[in-house]
């Protein structure tokens, strides 16, 4: 499983910080996502699509593996 965040499409909503802040933070800069783990365990994937699912712009995507 792999994660992507375009800092592009982001908001600065900062949802996927607050559900999962070991993954994501925020650019000081401007709010923008900044994706921590591209590569997270498979046992976080709920919270994942949870964050996912919460994300008001798409900013960011789960890619799972084809044989997962």
């Amino acid at each position: 499983m792999r994660i992507t965040a375009d800092r592009e499409v982001c908001c600065s909503a900062g949802q996927c910080a607050l559900i999962a802040p070991d993954l994501f933070d925020q650019s000081d800069e401007d709010g923008s996502v900044v994706l921590l783990e591209a590569q997270p365990d498979a046992g976080r994937l709920d919270t994942l699509r949870e964050v996912v699912s919460r994300c008001p712009t798409g900013a960011i995507r789960i890619e799972e593996d084809p044989g997962a």
